[in-house]
């Protein structure tokens, strides 16, 4: 990958506002599209992009300023990752659970974790990955004097081998007491798989992980004071968050598809030989296919971004979320979710109506959006999203928390 070298970054102005941190994305975006196929292709560990997303500054977006961080908002940062999804599917997830991940503590932990936690990462522009598929058996965890043991598999663990920390969860033994803990991801009895391979998301390092006798110390069990949990309403916000996540690069896929499909639309896409039309960006049905997926994104993007505003209020004052705040900001979440879904299949599928047969050739890859898309929208029905929308609207019964709802 082409990339910026940390000197080009470290001579140029820190961004200050959103927006010129979207706009930062932006150009962490034009060199990620240089090669974006190859990479693609070659299905190799991401270490230069992480590194491109550190040398950006992307990844202290929603770090304390005074540690070197930002200090942006959630709504910023789901921008940021459409804007870098919009060049490559994978970096963009693999940036969007960083951005959750680095949260952890701060959803789950006591202040004075979650304030060390944020103050470190920011100073040394750690990357996160993280160790938790509800999907598998609970990783089991131990005690041994001052010590907590992990010791489990999971089937995935996105950030993977890139990551510089790892965000590990697992259930007390014999208890049904879950506990989240941050720990190196070069820890002892951590290890990583080269085992993903699926036919998108390719760059995400989402193979599974072996946890064999991961230790750390009792001070890291997040939320837990005297070996006891403190339990917050706000916790329970892990589950819209990454949700929001889902919407954002799935809209960013979407988007870039429809930019790149344009782009070959214009210079290479012949016009039907009985259309009338000596060029192809005259021909009505190509007019009418472009505007009609170009609305029903930017309407999805609306939603989005007003979903992410009303979620920024609960961040705002996590002490004060309720249980009815937090279950009417899921169903928003559930219907912003599913219509992204939708969308984002539509646009990444048709776009090929308005290409033709040639851009289906492998060394465009445009095939490497549906393929992202449909990857990840399987990560959990969406048809229970739109449930979550329906028995809402139907009966006014909100979502039980779960790890999906």
């Amino acid at each position: 990958m082409s990339t910026a070298t940390p000197a080009d970054w470290r001579t140029r102005p820190t961004p200050k506002t959103a927006e010129e941190w979207i706009a930062r994305a932006a150009e962490v975006a034009a060199v990620l599209a240089t090669d974006a196929v190859e990479r693609d292709r070659a299905g190799a560990t991401p270490y230069a992009e992480v590194r491109l997303l550190k040398d950006s500054g992307l990844v202290t977006l929603l770090g304390p300023v005074e540690h070197g961080g930002a200090g942006q908002d959630w709504p910023t940062a789901y921008r940021v990752v459409r804007e870098v999804a919009k060049a490559d599917g994978s970096i963009g997830q693999l940036l969007g659970y960083h951005y959750l991940w680095n949260w952890a503590a701060r959803l789950v932990g006591t202040r004075e974790q979650w304030e060390h936690v944020e103050a470190e990462a920011a100073r040394n522009r750690w990357f996160f990955g993280g160790a938790v598929n509800p999907r598998d058996k609970d990783v089991v965890v131990t005690e041994d004097g001052d010590d907590l043991v992990f010791t489990g598999r999971k089937s995935f663990s996105t950030g993977g081998k890139v990551s510089d920390v790892t965000v590990l969860e697992g259930v007390f033994e014999g208890t049904d007491k879950h506990v989240f803990a941050i720990v190196p991801s070069d820890s002892e009895g951590l290890t990583f798989h080269d085992d993903w391979d699926n036919i998108g998301q390719r760059l995400t390092e989402s193979g599974s992980v072996t946890i064999d006798g991961v230790r750390t110390p009792w001070s890291s069990a997040a939320g837990y004071v005297g070996k006891e949990f403190q339990p917050r309403v706000y916790n329970t916000l892990n589950v819209p968050t990454i949700q929001l996540v889902f919407v954002n690069f799935y809209l960013g896929i979407a988007a870039g598809a429809l930019e790149t499909a344009a782009a070959y639309t214009r210079t290479k896409a012949r016009s039907w030989l009985h259309g009338g039309y000596e060029r192809a960006v005259d021909e009505p049905y190509v007019i009418d296919t472009y505007g009609d997926l170009t609305a029903k994104l930017w309407a999805v993007e609306a939603f989005a971004d007003a979903v992410a505003a009303e979620g920024q209020k609960l961040h705002d004052d996590p002490d004060a979320v309720t249980e009815q705040a937090r279950g009417e900001f899921e169903v928003r979440v559930a219907a912003v979710k599913a219509r992204a879904t939708d969308v984002a299949l539509e646009v990444t599928n048709r776009i090929f109506e308005v290409t033709g047969a040639r851009s289906t050739t492998t060394a465009e890859g445009l095939d490497r959006f549906w393929r992202n898309v449909r990857t990840h929208t399987l990560h959990d029905p969406v048809a229970y999203k739109r449930r979550e929308v329906g028995r809402w609207v139907l009966e006014g019964e909100l979502p039980e928390p779960t790890w999906y709802s």
